[in-house]
């Protein structure tokens, strides 16, 4: 049972936040392109995109793996795959589903599997992991990036400090995260089956427009798990004391934040 701290609920997001997500998901569009890259995608390879979202990145992807790959996306937020249908085409489809239930997918059935962003949302990463194994081909890849929580986002900190800053209490619950540091990563690939791992913890830069927005984009990545246990009148009090303190942070382009990732790539080792 997991503790309080890093309860990770999926029955949070609501239509707004999956529109929100769809309008500002550029900026883990362009973190998910740099993971595509690593993984070396093709025309006529089959993929697996878990947690696609409201779908563009995988959409991106079918165009790589065109015109006789194709690419599946699964996602356990119904708001967010309904958004993403709207975006299948010939060799790119969507379903609602999670990495700890591949049930639906044969043994072998794809040539990658990669998860952008949504490794430290997953609680049974062992069995994630397993799942996606059996899924790919011998000598198959997978890629993922996935936060660490000994090195939080700058937003993490700024939200903490906020929170601090309205007398309230630091709960974990108001921001959870599973997330694992790059040996845990290391350690859980080598104990899946998975070989030649590389890793690398990579410090990105986002930029918001104001405290709101980055408050927007928070709430809307997380399905509704930011803030979650605060009332009403708490929040807007977070809200206000956030907005002073992002102010630090800004430059010409907005909001400056920093946020870390570790990215990370291996292969189902070729059959005997």
């Amino acid at each position: 049972m997991p503790n309080r701290s890093a309860a990770i609920s999926l029955n949070s997001d609501t239509p707004e936040l999956a529109r929100t997500y769809e309008e500002a998901s550029h900026l883990q569009f362009d973190r998910g392109k740099i993971l595509i890259d690593a993984l070396k995608i093709g025309p006529g390879d089959r993929v697996l995109d878990i947690g696609s979202g409201t779908g563009r990145l995988a959409e991106y992807v079918a165009r790589l793996v065109a015109p006789r790959g194709e690419v599946v996306g699964i996602d356990p937020l119904p708001y967010r795959v309904a958004i993403a249908q709207s975006r299948a085409s010939k060799g790119l489809s969507f379903s609602v589903g999670r990495a700890e239930d591949l049930s639906s997918f044969s043994d072998g059935q794809f040539d990658v599997v990669y998860l952008n962003s949504v490794f430290h949302w997953i609680e049974d990463k062992s069995h994630a992991l397993a799942e996606i194994f059996r899924v790919l081909k011998a000598g198959g890849r997978l890629g993922l990036n996935t936060q660490d929580p000994s090195k939080p986002h700058q937003s993490r900190a700024l939200v903490r400090a906020a929170i601090a800053g309205a007398g309230l209490s630091l709960d974990g619950s108001t921001h959870p995260n599973l997330g694992v540091d790059g040996r845990k990563l290391e350690a859980l690939f080598a104990a899946s089956g998975f070989t030649l791992y590389q890793g690398e913890l990579r410090t990105l830069v986002d930029f918001h427009a104001d405290a709101e927005t980055l408050i927007r984009w928070s709430a809307s990545s997380a399905f509704g798990n930011f803030l979650l246990g605060l009332s009403d009148a708490e929040r807007e009090l977070v809200r206000g004391t956030l907005a002073a303190l992002v102010e630090a942070n800004r430059t010409p382009r907005g909001i400056r934040v920093e946020r870390y990732l570790h990215f990370a790539t291996a292969r189902k080792p070729l059959a005997n």
